[in-house]
């Protein structure tokens, strides 16, 4: 069996899975992506590159498809040069290096494809992603754009012999005419990256002497909590974070905030309203936070990043209804003790009192309240923390989930192919 995969970037969300199965006797897995050619232990990688892409001449709304329409042609073009890649099966991010041109290259070959998100204009969540919250106002474009935005998306959900999505949230934002064609089906957590080699990262309650973390020395007395976010930016609530902990910081001073990530928007249009400011810059404007409370580590490596989860007190985890973060769902694998904000995706995870916290997304004051109750004695809420490391293992972990991408391939396959628009 030979699967090829097409994502932008590597591993991204099928790294893990491909590198399991190209362990396998009889399988074979080749990755697509915009990434250096090479090879990492049984996998072939394929490098594609852009020859255009979406200008100020295109219209605004339409921009999101030019692009995409431009990974077709990537993907296309790299592997119309590679006459030896012969698949059994494509599995592809949907609009990021998108399959769609592959079933001409590979008229006989099923596309399983993976959908994120479906975006909508208009409903009861629409102003929290937007944060009008920060008295930003949305311009009307930026609603029209969302109905071209999916077009890609929905030319590979008619492309596609199947489709998955990760949660049952993200599936419910997909048209109901579409759904019998998709399936849940999360990433799946690969807990080696975090408790290889048997290796136990999380210390024992009451460990003492100095504790290096990240580089840091923090004192055993000092509680640590976390907060990790690809970018700093307001759809991951960067500054609730920051709002709830200098309130934090205010009532349990023996703190330290590790904060992992890049002073980037990767989401949202924060940088239309931040006057020249990163959003990190923006909101350490807003008000006074005492910033020897906070190390800002930049991106980590997966093995430092599981380090600083598993030694963590609290990690804090705030989204708008949007895509989950894998650093949630990695936090809860090293059995942290996780506050999250009460938002949809979150809660699909998360019982309050059961396996982590939850508080309203925008209420700073709980937040703060239900954080300093943990840092007052975090023994008495390490349960909760083994409890979400007992559900990913159960529920979301690598091994719990390949099974189910394993008959999504299957049942893709026994489905045949058949030209879209044809019974």
């Amino acid at each position: 069996m030979h699967v090829l995969y097409v994502h932008q970037n590597f591993p991204a969300q099928f790294g893990h899975v491909a590198e399991r199965l190209a362990r396998r006797p009889g399988w074979k897995c080749t990755f697509v992506s915009r990434t250096a050619d090479g090879r990492r232990e049984e996998i072939e990688r394929i490098p594609y590159r852009l020859r255009g892409g979406a200008t100020s001449q295109n219209h605004f709304c339409s921009r999101s498809f030019e692009n995409a329409v431009w990974h077709c042609d990537g993907v296309y073009e790299a592997l119309k040069a590679r006459p030896d890649v012969r698949p059994d099966l494509i599995v592809a991010h949907s609009a990021f290096g998108s399959s769609l041109f592959l079933r001409e290259r590979y008229p006989g070959v099923p596309v399983v494809n993976f959908f994120e998100y479906f975006y909508r204009p208009h409903g009861p969540d629409t102003d929290m992603e937007f944060r009008t919250d920060l008295g930003w106002p949305v311009p009307e474009e930026k609603f029209l754009r969302s109905h071209c935005r999916n077009a890609m998306i929905l030319l590979d959900l008619n492309n596609s012999q199947l489709g998955y999505t990760p949660t049952q949230f993200q599936l419910g934002g997909f048209p109901r005419e579409f759904r019998p064609k998709l399936r849940v089906i999360f990433d799946g957590v690969d807990r080696n990256l975090y408790h290889g080699h048997g290796e136990q990262l999380r210390p024992p309650v009451g460990s003492r002497g100095v504790r290096k973390i990240a580089g840091v020395s923090v004192p055993d007395a000092t509680r640590i909590v976390t907060y990790v976010s690809r970018g700093f930016e307001s759809m991951r609530g960067f500054d609730v974070f920051m709002r709830a902990a200098k309130r934090i910081a205010e009532r349990f001073p023996d703190v330290v905030f590790f904060v992992v990530g890049s002073d980037k928007v990767e989401y949202g249009g924060d940088l239309a309203y931040t006057g020249g400011k990163t959003f990190k810059e923006w909101v350490l404007s807003q008000e006074r936070f005492d910033l020897s409370k906070f190390v800002f580590t930049g991106r980590l490596e997966r093995e430092h990043l599981g380090r600083l989860l598993a030694a963590t007190d609290l990690h804090m985890y705030l989204t708008v209804p949007f895509v989950l973060s894998w650093s949630m769902v990695d936090a809860m694998s090293c059995g942290a003790v996780v506050l999250g904000s009460a938002t949809p995706p979150v809660m699909e995870m998360i019982g309050d009192g059961a396996n982590g916290l939850l508080a309203n997304f925008f209420d700073v004051e709980e937040m703060a309240e239900k954080a300093v109750r943990v840092l007052r004695d975090p023994a008495a809420h390490r349960p909760l923390g083994r409890a979400a490391e007992r559900m990913i293992e159960e529920r979301y972990s690598l091994d719990a989930v390949l099974p189910h991408h394993l008959r999504l391939y299957e049942d893709a396959l026994a489905l045949g192919v058949r030209r879209p628009g044809t019974s």
